[in-house]
């Protein structure tokens, strides 16, 4: 399973031709992204990069760019032609600086540093499995109505979600859609909820709706079916509970089918304009863009990427989609001005470099209009791995803290869900936080269902409870070793943001 990294807050002195009337303006009311018929694309053999060419909207220039990606030695893999996004696959070194030179290329780059073959999540650790005998001494601990492994869901509690789901479970014709490694909707406690229709595979950067396609490619790739049943898995008398059991939920699968995992950012592009033509009312986004933790605007390449997934994520937003991201567990304080990132790209060689979140973005986290989200544990303290920073969180989610021990049969402080082959376990991270504000917004989207997304992130932070900035140095593991100071007040900080969600007055 790939590695985690950090997210922030993309600043408002975003470029123009990122911002929000820039890429969304040109759209009409009723306009449809969805990508026309794959050209002639070559193989991807050893050699072959994929790229993606940025350009204007209109069919003249689109087309006169794909002579020009044949003319140049490439292949176009699909076009969306609605937000101006082509990719291409080319074995051509010299492809996208004379890319770059077309007339109505905006911006062209690389989208990866090593040759296409035949993405990284935001958990922190290992999964630890739930044995068939630790299950059934849990269950001995539920109580009448309760899941039997609710006993272990100490983070159900801690956001009100046990009695929400009493008052409303979230409504059927809502729609969370889970870009991750995929998801196994065979899962008995996910299968009650699950959106065949809304769900696709977009690892090469196109959607493949084949029966089955959304699913994880085997056990390893757990990561999407945990993030899946924290959000609604179903209360049917089998194993745990989602915050909204009663909505839907759907697998967009952008992860690599090796062990790696990495999440490449046409996938990502794929997966939000699908999840914005299928009617998604809220995607959760708990992983960073490969191959790059921050990506500079001042490389053609990472500009690319930048520039491409906000298309493609402000699209959604104007058809109706609130997108929702982890802010990592670096435990970085992403309003900071210099940060080391020793792990980019991750695809290749690292290099060591320092950049400053305010120039340097983390995808999709820090795009316009996405709700960033860092993790607590059961005493509503920070995690202490979760990424923070003032004007940069935006709403604080259980994701888990090892140090932080809950009053539970297992007394395990990470978070309990769903697991492919019919299996529990526990995993922590901003990964696990994000799927709870995702299931939150779904639940208000379920009670205000004409809200936009702009609104659904307004009331997010209007029902949470913020515990405020700690009074004593903040040391998250005990260690005796201040790991981050907390800017802010009561109502906003950079710890929690405007708060740690609360379920059950998303629903009252």
């Amino acid at each position: 399973m790939a590695h985690l990294r950090s997210r922030r807050r993309l600043a408002l002195a975003v470029p123009v031709a990122l911002s929000l009337t820039a890429s969304l303006g040109f759209l009409p009311a009723a306009a449809q992204a969805a990508p026309r018929a794959e050209s002639t694309a070559q193989a991807a053999d050893a050699g072959t990069y994929a790229y993606l060419v940025n350009t204007r909207t209109d069919r003249h220039t689109i087309a006169s760019v794909e002579k020009a990606i044949a003319a140049n030695g490439g292949s176009v893999v699909v076009a969306y032609e609605k937000i101006g996004v082509i990719v291409a696959h080319s074995a051509n070194p010299d492809f996208a600086a004379k890319i770059r030179k077309v007339r109505g290329v905006q911006s062209a780059g690389a989208s990866r540093t090593s040759p296409v073959t035949a993405a990284g999540t935001t958990d922190e650790g290992a999964v630890t499995y739930l044995s068939k005998a630790e299950a059934a001494q849990v269950a001995k601990s539920s109580a009448t109505g309760q899941e039997p492994l609710e006993a272990d869901q100490w983070d159900l509690r801690a956001i009100g979600a046990d009695k929400a789901s009493r008052i409303n479970p979230g409504s059927s014709k809502v729609t969370v859609g889970v870009i991750d490694t995929g998801v196994d909707d065979t899962h008995p406690d996910i299968a009650p909820n699950f959106s065949a229709s809304q769900s696709a595979n977009c690892v090469s950067g196109k959607a493949d709706t084949t029966y089955g396609a959304w699913r994880p490619v085997d056990a390893d790739h757990y990561h999407g079916t945990h993030v899946a049943g924290e959000i609604a898995a179903a209360r049917n008398d089998i194993g745990v509970a989602g915050v909204a059991p009663g909505v839907k939920v759907a697998s967009i699968t952008v992860a690599q089918p090796d062990a790696n995992s990495l999440f490449y950012p046409e996938s990502v592009v794929c997966a939000f304009v699908f999840a914005a033509d299928h009617s998604i009312e809220v995607t959760n986004n708990s992983y960073y863009v490969d191959p790059w933790l921050y990506n500079c605007m001042d490389d053609p390449d990472q500009r690319a990427i930048v520039d491409a997934v906000n298309r493609a994520q402000l699209y959604a937003q104007h058809k109706g989609t609130l997108n929702v991201a982890s802010a990592g567990n670096s435990n970085d304080d992403l309003d900071s001005h210099a940060l080391t990132d020793a792990s980019s790209p991750d695809d290749g060689t690292p290099v060591t470099r320092t950049v400053d979140p305010h120039e340097c973005f983390d995808v999709p986290t820090q795009l316009p209009g996405v709700v960033t989200v860092s993790a607590t544990g059961v005493t509503s303290a920070k995690s202490y791995y979760s990424s923070y920073g003032d004007g940069v969180i935006d709403v604080a989610g259980p994701g888990g803290d090892k140090y932080q021990i809950p009053d539970t049969p297992s007394k395990n402080g990470r978070i309990l869900s769903t697991l492919p082959n019919d299996q529990y376990g526990f995993l922590q991270g901003t990964s696990m936080a994000s799927p709870h504000v995702a299931a939150v917004a779904a639940l208000l989207k379920s009670t205000h269902p004409h809200a936009t997304p702009a609104q659904l992130q307004s009331l997010l932070k209007a029902q949470a409870d913020n515990p405020g900035c700690p009074t004593a140095p903040y040391d998250g593991n005990g260690d005796g070793v201040v790991d981050a100071t907390c800017v802010g007040g009561k109502r906003v900080n950079g710890f929690y943001g405007f708060g740690i969600v609360n379920a059950l007055r998303a629903v009252k």
